[in-house]
């Protein structure tokens, strides 16, 4: 195996070398059988097949369950008039954030975290999402140039969209473009009739 040996204190005690795995290599190769015939690759297609549904469907039944269990409704005597006089409903999800918001208040900043993250905050600008934007387009047309396809039917299509969907903005420079135009048309045809 190629991959690298790291060594990871999980006590101070004891010591233990874990195998740090590097891309497109497989955890135990070793336990890995090659396929002889069609119908033994057949056999485990369809046994990998059976398997990832009955996983999609743990995971389905397990949502589900979350999602029953986090609209329950609650008597906790610590969050339920808090909510109340909040008028939220008070379910254990309610009761779930207004736990993380108080540890948040208490100063721990994981709880603050994982609030500013769900509530759809982030520490990064509408510059700042704007710069990254432009170093990935400069990126992509870098790339598009070293490959030699220079096809810019994707900034078409993306232009088209966006001219079909402008912004209040958009229409307001439209509109004070056309005016603009009008007043140098009407100032035009003046000279040329006089």
């Amino acid at each position: 195996m190629k991959g690298s040996q790291v060594q990871v204190l999980l006590y101070p005690e004891i010591e233990k070398k874990v195998d740090r795995l590097e891309g497109g290599e497989v955890a135990n190769e070793k336990n890995l059988k090659p396929v002889r015939t069609k119908s033994e690759a057949r056999e485990r297609g369809r046994n990998g097949g059976k398997a990832s549904g009955e996983a999609r469907r743990r995971k389905a039944d397990f949502r589900k369950t979350l999602n029953m269990l986090l609209t329950a409704e609650i008597e906790n005597e610590e969050y339920k008039p808090i909510l109340e006089a909040l008028g939220v409903e008070c379910t254990l999800e309610s009761a779930l954030n207004m736990a993380m918001i108080k540890e948040g208040l208490s100063g721990n900043v994981k709880a603050y975290e994982a609030i500013a993250k769900y509530a759809g905050q982030s520490n990064q600008t509408e510059r700042d999402d704007e710069e990254q934007k432009i170093r990935t387009d400069r990126a992509k047309r870098a790339r598009d140039m070293e490959v030699g396809d220079t096809d810019t039917s994707d900034e078409n299509i993306q232009s088209f969209l966006k001219a079909m969907r402008p912004t209040q903005e958009d229409l307001e420079d439209l509109f004070s473009e056309d005016e603009n135009k009008e007043v140098e048309t009407d100032g035009e045809e003046t000279e040329e009739t006089s």
